[in-house]
């Protein structure tokens, strides 16, 4: 192959990656022209037969709109790997954070909690959904966590506190609670739960 034919191949594909990398799928107007060269350079590489001119059209489209369709899919193949990649990284941190982490409802039942809320309250993660839990708060800690919960969404900021974790009158643990409530139509709190048991003997806290 000569060496100029040989230079102008490989500009061609040079010019078409930087096509792609800038591509914007969501535009129909620049989707469209961009599958149109895509078409123009493959048919400035194959013999194509003549046909009529009404036919020639109706191919000219459906190959175009072929050509779009491959484009969008890669598009939204890439997009779906994306949201994948961030689901899985949003798991592990939430799954596995060293912090306890439960979404409560108005009324105090459980609805989400990671395996550290888990292990804090002594049993498995989907045997405590829907449980309720002032259960897991002790009889001494209660008023405290009631004022606290109350407090969370009367004032629409961050509150904290510090109870006693138990069930059936076994203490748990000793922990810093902090929680927040989700503006949104089912009004859900966040808490983050810090078990402070050493830092209580200690004498720190």
């Amino acid at each position: 192959m000569p060496q100029t034919s040989h230079n102008l191949i490989l500009q061609n594909k040079n010019n078409e990656a930087m096509s792609d990398e800038e591509l914007d799928y969501t535009d129909g107007k620049m989707l469209r022209k961009n599958a149109e060269k895509k078409l123009k350079d493959k048919q400035n590489t194959v013999d194509s037969p003549m046909v009529e001119p009404d036919v020639k059209k109706l191919l000219h489209e459906l190959q175009v709109h072929q050509i779009e369709l491959e484009m969008q899919n890669e598009e939204l193949r890439q997009a779906y790997e994306t949201a994948e990649a961030a689901l899985k990284k949003y798991t592990l941190m939430y799954d596995f954070a060293p912090i306890g982490y439960f979404t409560l409802d108005s009324e105090g039942s459980i609805h989400e909690l990671n395996f550290t809320g888990a292990d804090m309250l002594g049993d498995r993660r989907f045997s405590l959904v829907n449980s309720n839990f002032k259960l897991f708060v002790s009889d001494d800690s209660k008023p405290v966590f009631i004022n606290f919960f109350s407090k969370v969404y009367t004032s629409n900021s961050k509150e904290s506190c510090e109870v006693m974790l138990s069930y059936d009158g076994n203490p748990l643990c000793s922990v810093y609670i902090e929680g927040i409530v989700i503006d949104d139509d089912d009004h859900k709190c966040l808490l983050s739960v810090i078990d402070i048991s050493d830092f209580k003997k200690q004498g720190i806290t």
